[in-house]
């Protein structure tokens, strides 16, 4: 069952791979030429001085990003990699399902339960192991930024941990449902793909911020406060000595001008620190994984009492 369900699912996994070899065509290069800027500008030693302003070092760092923004940017596409490799995944399994072919299958001494498990279980276990190929490459490629700046930026924090895995499988299994209802591949999938997409959209945009308590700080804009080079800083802005919201004309609500400007004297940011890092990717994960599993457990269920 295992050597036909790898036929079967061939092509796709195929594609899949021949996605993350173009990915690791563009990443291997620039990866390499990152990791050699990094070293021959010697900013190791700037690591916990990356603010603006912190004498050569800040203008070193600042140089390095700039250099490399481009690329960052682009690279910061990379995140639907998973859902498209997820989509591919799910295809083999509805298309047979369109087709009938499913119930020829059955009469070469398979079960239902056996096909099924099958199957699916050959879809997860590819789906799993190219979200690792992906987050590896990923890590690799971004590592002189993650030292220099942290994690807790969207472009990486999406691409590194464990969240990568939960985006495969959250696809796969949103494309798998979707497809044993509706029985119609191509449609099926692109509806799978844009919920997906727009599932994604929420958690990055208003969720994730949510998934742990943030901290907040109040502190002296002359003071030291809390480190928030590696944070991600989720609002900053000026207040009065109690912690209560002031605006001055000039730079309403905007902690940094005001800072500069010497017109505040108490800053309060809402954060959540780089130690964030972990919990909130764990969570995140088994948001994913789970309504992956329930998604994918529906999918079983209903091909087993409708087909």
């Amino acid at each position: 069952m295992i050597w036909v369900g790898w036929r079967q699912q061939r092509t796709e996994t195929l594609i899949a791979a021949a996605l993350l070899a173009a990915l690791a065509a563009v990443l291997v290069p620039t990866g390499l030429t990152i990791a050699s800027a990094f070293h021959d500008g010697r900013l190791a030693a700037c690591i916990g001085h990356t603010e603006e302003g912190a004498g050569a070092c800040g203008a070193a760092v600042q140089a390095f990003g700039a250099r490399f923004a481009n690329l960052s940017a682009l690279l910061a596409w990379a995140t639907v990699v998973p859902g498209i490799v997820g989509i591919l995944l799910a295809a083999p399994f509805v298309l047979q399902l369109e087709q009938r072919t499913h119930r020829l299958d059955w009469t070469q001494s398979i079960t239902r339960d056996r096909w099924i498990a099958g199957k699916l279980g050959l879809a997860i276990v590819t789906a799993l192991a190219a979200a690792l190929v992906f987050t590896l490459m990923i890590t690799w490629w971004r590592a002189p930024f993650v030292r220099l700046q942290g994690r807790m930026g969207n472009s990486i924090y999406d691409s590194e941990g464990t969240v990568v895995a939960g985006y495969a499988l959250f696809a796969l299994g949103l494309a798998l449902a979707v497809g044993a209802v509706w029985r119609r591949a191509v449609p099926a999938l692109m509806v799978a793909f844009a919920g997906y997409f727009a599932a994604r959209l929420f958690v990055d945009t208003w969720l994730r911020q949510r998934l742990v308590s943030p901290l907040t700080a109040t502190f002296s804009a002359k003071g030291r406060g809390p480190d928030l080079s590696r944070a991600w800083v989720l609002s900053e802005h000026p207040v009065d000595r109690h912690g209560h919201a002031i605006e001055f004309i000039g730079c309403p609500r905007d902690a940094g001008a005001c800072r500069v400007n010497g017109t505040t004297d108490y800053v309060q940011a809402i954060y959540h620190p780089a130690s964030h890092f972990w919990p909130l990717q764990l969570v995140e994960t088994g948001l994913f994984a789970g309504a992956a599993l329930a998604l994918i457990a529906f999918a079983a269920w209903w091909t087993h009492g409708h087909a």
